[in-house]
């Protein structure tokens, strides 16, 4: 495996599910708790951080995440944050991001809508210049916090319309939080050109990714592991290549799935689905992006051809334009060839 991780270590990728506060390294979570030092039940030393972020289920994960997100209190804060999740994917090689941002915790704690796209925005360019990095914005509904987050999700998406955003999500718990009450938002976003990417069949079954399908027009899935459940959803999803965001150590994680030698991984590209590699919230599952890549070798049996196909099965699914499309499989092409 020692070759291959260096291969995967030199890939040129493209990340499409990782979240904005999911992605804050160590050092920035525990710079921020120190800063709110006695008002946030958040460990200030680092290395408290790994028993922290032990999830008993999916419910306890989301309430570990608000905490974070908690940390968050002014706009210097999301530039910090920003830059800091650019350069740990740029080390990666990943070479452009879609980066699930959701306004709405934010902005409720007191952060002003244009102050926070202002800071996200600045930070974006920085990083391009920095770390050659393209980074781009997702602009997710916190499902837990019902149909007012949606109604102001899209609000700030449309008032604000920050150069980077690209598409409209949909995050949180599954359970009790059904796909369909959120079409009316997603019509608007997608009349005004955002695209579909909510999360589903995550820690429920395939009926949640066929609502995402047919009720929020999603054309790529956050997820969308229970689709090994139905038969015909994969077919639908195969003939379609509909984008699937697949972040196995983050099903482990978060108890969606049992351990990593029960992931559907292995039955999602049997069967011929756009599968992407993904790491979702990856300080706090304990991984990175290169990390989850050498998981899909294990689970997959595969090689660096096979992993190649892999990272331009997530330029294919991305968003990105066409030059920028070509430009970046090319570069994985002659990487693949070199290390031949």
């Amino acid at each position: 495996m020692t070759d291959l991780t260096t291969f995967i270590a030199g890939l040129p990728k493209v990340e499409l599910h990782v979240h904005h506060v999911g992605s804050a390294s160590p050092r920035i979570v525990s710079e921020l708790a120190a800063r709110h030092e006695g008002r946030s039940p958040v460990p200030s030393d680092p290395d408290a951080l790994a028993d922290y972020f032990e999830f008993r289920d999916f419910a306890h994960f989301i309430e570990v995440y608000l905490s974070v997100v908690d940390l968050i209190r002014d706009p210097e804060d999301v530039w910090l944050l920003t830059h800091e999740v650019a350069r740990e994917l740029a080390r990666q090689q990943v070479r452009y991001a879609e980066l699930t941002i959701t306004p709405y915790s934010h902005v409720r704690r007191g952060i002003p809508a244009p102050a926070f796209c202002e800071a996200i925005e600045d930070a974006r360019k920085r990083a391009a210049g920095d770390f050659g990095i393209d980074l781009r914005w997702c602009f997710d509904i916190p499902g837990e916090a019902g149909l007012p987050a949606a109604e102001e999700t899209l609000r700030i998406a449309l008032d604000e319309r920050p150069d980077g955003l690209i598409s409209f999500g949909l995050g949180g718990p599954e359970i009790g939080v059904p796909r369909p009450q959120f079409r009316p938002y997603f019509d608007q976003a997608r009349a005004a050109g955002l695209r579909s990417v909510p999360h589903a069949g995550e820690t429920t079954g395939p009926q949640t990714i066929w609502d995402a399908l047919h009720e929020l027009g999603a054309e790529r899935i956050g997820h969308g592991i229970s689709a090994a459940q139905d038969p015909e959803l994969l077919t639908y999803l195969a003939e379609r290549q509909i984008g699937m965001e697949i972040c196995p150590t983050s099903n482990v994680r978060t108890r969606a799935v049992a351990n990593l030698d029960e992931h559907p991984l292995p039955r999602l590209v049997e069967a011929g689905l756009l599968v992407t590699i993904n790491s979702d919230d990856p300080p706090m599952f304990g991984t990175t992006l290169n990390d989850e890549y050498a998981v899909a070798a294990r689970l997959l049996g595969a090689g660096p051809a096979e992993l190649a196909a892999l990272a331009r099965n997530a330029v294919t699914a991305s968003f990105l334009d066409p030059a920028g499309k070509q430009r970046i499989t090319d570069e994985i092409d002659a990487y693949l060839a070199s290390a031949g």
